[in-house]
């Protein structure tokens, strides 16, 4: 992973975090806010326009631990960090998970109805692929629900986790009238779904939307321009997949029109 000079700063705060609390035998620990100002201005001072909470983000979310700390891991567990509360943070050793697409499963052919628009402006792949994902309806044929997009990239407060961000989130409606709430967490190629998300999407359905049915999804690209959906669940802690289809958006003159029958017996 290639490392910027933010990042090695990044690094020398999280590490002087790490250690001023662990011990050999240490299994989760809290730190607060205040504590990544201390650090900076003890081991980064170059960062001068640091945003602290940036820096818990970057590790949940975007950036492996620096080596000391991942040296401490033990086998078939890893360091995660998740929110415990208004400022407060938790690092956490947790089983390894690793929920990667099947190279087993038939690819679906959906025809492609994302404007050229929108495909020559999406400034990275995430914005691309939720984008794909609403244009094309995939959460409504994924999930067999009328859907809709409430709002994408949703900041909110979560109690007893902190501040969180939901890449989008839908409500769905079924055949009976029962409604959903449909959390949506956009993965790029490189990028793999993570236990800590997922966990605060649900948290987050569980207070906000009392009542309403939970169903979290997970898009991801593949190769090739495929779009890998998964339906998540939580059990015992660990993530887990309920359902995984993967679709391509093509012409629709390119339509194989023998394929799109044999579909219903996959």
């Amino acid at each position: 992973m290639a490392r910027t000079d933010n990042g090695v700063g990044y690094d020398r705060i999280i590490e002087k975090i790490f250690f001023d609390h662990y011990e050999e035998g240490t299994t989760e620990f809290e730190f607060i806010r205040r504590e990544i100002i201390q650090a900076r201005d003890d081991v980064a001072t170059d960062l001068v326009d640091l945003n602290p909470g940036d820096v818990p983000y970057a590790y949940r979310y975007r950036r492996e631990f620096p080596p000391r700390i991942l040296a401490t891991q033990r086998d078939g567990l890893e360091w995660i960090i998740e929110g415990a509360g208004r400022a407060r943070y938790r690092f956490k050793l947790v089983r390894i998970q690793r929920i990667l697409p099947r190279t087993d499963l038939i690819t679906i052919a959906i025809p492609d109805a994302t404007p050229e628009l929108i495909r020559a402006y999406a400034l990275d792949d995430e914005q691309a692929l939720l984008a794909i994902v609403r244009y094309n309806r995939l959460i409504d044929t994924f999930l067999g629900l009328t859907t809709y997009s409430l709002q994408n990239h949703l900041r909110t407060h979560v109690k007893g986790i902190g501040q969180i961000e939901i890449d989008e989130l839908y409500i769905g409606l079924d055949k009976q009238g029962c409604h959903y709430v449909i959390p949506v967490q956009a993965k790029g190629g490189n990028d793999q779904i993570g236990v800590v998300q997922t966990t605060q999407d649900i948290r987050f359905a569980e207070q906000k939307f009392a009542g309403m049915r939970c169903r979290p999804v997970s898009a991801q690209f593949m190769q090739g321009g495929v779009v890998a959906l998964f339906e998540l669940a939580l059990e015992d802690g660990h993530v887990k997949v309920v359902e995984e289809r993967h679709y391509k958006l093509v012409p629709a003159k390119d339509l194989d029109r023998q394929a799109t029958i044999a579909y219903r017996f996959s």
